[in-house]
């Protein structure tokens, strides 16, 4: 029996078996059986599982819906892993697991250790997940974060569930916004040898560009002074894009985020790549030439109007690059699924991306879009407008250094990505059970603080008898701890690593109540052993519940 999961499929396969043993015996009419679904009961009294079922067949059998209920109970076959099967109001079957088979799994957790809870419903399918994306043209921002840690969190669930997954930040370093930060660079680089260099209109007037010029003279000298404007801008500007990277970077490496591959969109040009799919295009139909432009016509394939790809000036917009960059995740790469983590701002750029994936003969269904809604930050009731150091946005390093990468994580992966969320900073950082954060790794800190006490009085686990566990407190504890591998698989079905953070609090909490009913080392040697041995199974579930978050699982606080 595979754990949870298993016992899910065993329940499913009793009544399967049991709908067919009351249709053989001519209590239920010979209908076709609806897809038999499994969920929590909101009340743990009811149970561990309960199904509709019974509702379900209600109208295809012409029977009350009690009635179906308590006939599939009677062809409900005994075995060791039920305690129990009841039938509810309006129609429900309720499955209560046995706590013997409940306990054993202490010994299971233990075995697995830092691989509890994966599961292989991936079956080794390559995905590729695309976040962040930000433009190289200034330090990344709050919104960007939150981007970051449900990208990064949504792999390591992934990888958890048996996908090979690649992570990839596709870096737009070709296009206007680029040209605009070249010449930005060059006005503020020449501004600072006393030139009076005007700012492009379109350009980016953030203080950050100031110390990256200033930085740039005091590392290379007054060279491009001198240089034609031309070769000065490419020159300046190459440096300037490959520092501002390196930063960013740095800030994603200190939230704890880091890439496979980091995917020049300059490199769709310079191998041709572009050119060929926007030929595949013109011969497929999809490509006209209207108002001197050039443009996919989207509206053959059901969209509200035509995309430019090519502007009248014969440079390519972000929608073409797009275009070239997909073809490649999908027919050059050959990922089974793409990803692709964005912001609110480009919600209108999905259907239209769907839309040029079925014009190149790529199934739509093979890109997931999940759309990262605003941040708000707050101090208490405090609303944060602004960023104090450079008085325009608030960047993901001021945040990481006034509450840390922890705190940020467990923050940003608190809501569901199509949810806007506020920030609160003060509750952030407070050490006490009113932050989740602090809440969820103290629990992690507790019990590492049971098992050095354990060890100092020389009370050792592996001889724990998990039959002692009896108590409320701790079979509750458990069923919690059992969940994991649901989370895992709920996780990356839906592609939703909130989730994630909604287990760390209730399996949290779960522990801190255990703590409070049961002692765990006391003069009763053989109870020591056996909630020690459960201890170490809790420490276990968290610590891999706070690695699939991408936090730190501290032994002291």
């Amino acid at each position: 029996m595979n754990g949870i999961l298993g016992i899910k499929g065993l329940i499913t396969d009793l009544l399967a078996r049991s709908i067919a043993g009351a249709q053989a015996g001519g209590r239920l009419p010979a209908v076709a059986m609806p897809q038999i679904i499994l969920e929590h009961p909101q009340n743990p009294s009811h149970g561990d599982y309960a199904t509709s079922l019974p509702l379900k067949m209600s109208r295809s059998t012409g029977m009350k819906p009690m009635e179906i209920a308590s006939v599939l109970t009677e062809y409900i076959p005994a075995v060791a892993e039920i305690k129990s099967v009841a039938v509810a109001h309006p129609g429900f079957l309720n499955f209560t697991i046995s706590d013997d088979w409940i306990t054993e799994q202490v010994e299971e957790i233990i075995r697995s250790g830092e691989c509890y809870g994966n599961i292989d419903t991936g079956c080794g399918r390559k995905i590729q997940i695309e976040y962040v994306s930000a433009n190289p043209t200034g330090p990344i921002h709050v919104g960007h974060g939150r981007g970051a840690v449900l990208g990064s969190s949504l792999a390591l669930a992934l990888k958890a569930a048996g996908f090979e997954v690649q992570q990839e930040y596709y870096v737009n370093d070709a296009g206007n916004q680029v040209l605009s930060f070249k010449r930005s660079l060059l006005a503020r680089y020449l501004q600072q040898l006393g030139i009076d260099a005007e700012m492009p209109a379109e350009g980016y007037f953030g203080s950050y560009m100031t110390d990256l010029a200033r930085d740039i003279l005091q590392e290379e000298g007054d060279r491009f002074r001198d240089l034609p404007p031309t070769e000065a801008l490419e020159q300046l500007g190459t440096i300037g894009l490959r520092k501002m990277l390196g930063l960013v970077r740095e800030d994603l490496a200190a939230l704890g985020v880091s890439f496979d591959r980091w995917f020049s969109e300059q490199s769709l040009y310079d191998s041709g790549e572009f050119a060929r799919v926007i030929e595949l295009l013109q011969k497929a139909g999809y490509v006209v030439d209207k108002e001197g432009a050039t443009w996919f016509a989207s509206t053959a394939l059901g969209e509200s109007k035509d995309n430019v790809i090519i502007r009248s000036d014969g440079t390519p917009t972000y929608f073409a690059s797009d275009i070239a960059y997909h073809y490649d995740k999908f027919i050059r790469r050959g990922f089974d699924l793409g990803i692709n983590i964005w912001g609110a701002d480009h919600q209108g750029h999905v259907s239209r991306m769907k839309a040029v994936l079925q014009a190149l003969g790529i199934d739509p269904a093979r890109l997931h879009v999940i759309i990262s809604q605003l941040v708000t930050l707050r101090r208490g009731e405090e609303l944060v407008r602004l960023s104090k150091r450079t008085g325009e946005i608030i960047t993901l390093r001021e945040v990481l250094d006034e509450v840390g990468a922890d705190a940020c994580r467990f923050n940003f992966l608190s809501r569901s990505a199509d949810s806007q969320m506020d920030f609160d900073l003060e509750l952030a950082k407070k050490q006490s059970a009113e932050n989740p954060v602090y809440y969820v790794q103290y629990a992690h800190a507790r019990i590492c603080s049971i098992i050095s006490l354990a060890r100092d009085k020389q009370i050792e686990y592996a001889a724990g008898d998990v039959t002692k566990l009896v108590e409320p407190a701790e079979l509750e504890l458990l069923r919690k701890m059992l969940l994991l591998p649901e989370v895992i698989s709920q996780v990356a079905e839906s592609f939703e690593p909130h989730h994630l953070a909604h287990y760390a609090g209730v399996l949290a909490a779960a522990f801190h109540q255990f703590y409070k009913d049961c002692r765990v080392v006391s003069a009763d040697l053989p109870l020591s052993q056996a909630r020690l041995k459960l201890s170490m199974a809790a420490r276990t579930v968290l610590a891999r519940t706070l690695h699939l978050m991408g936090m730190s699982a501290p032994e002291c606080m």
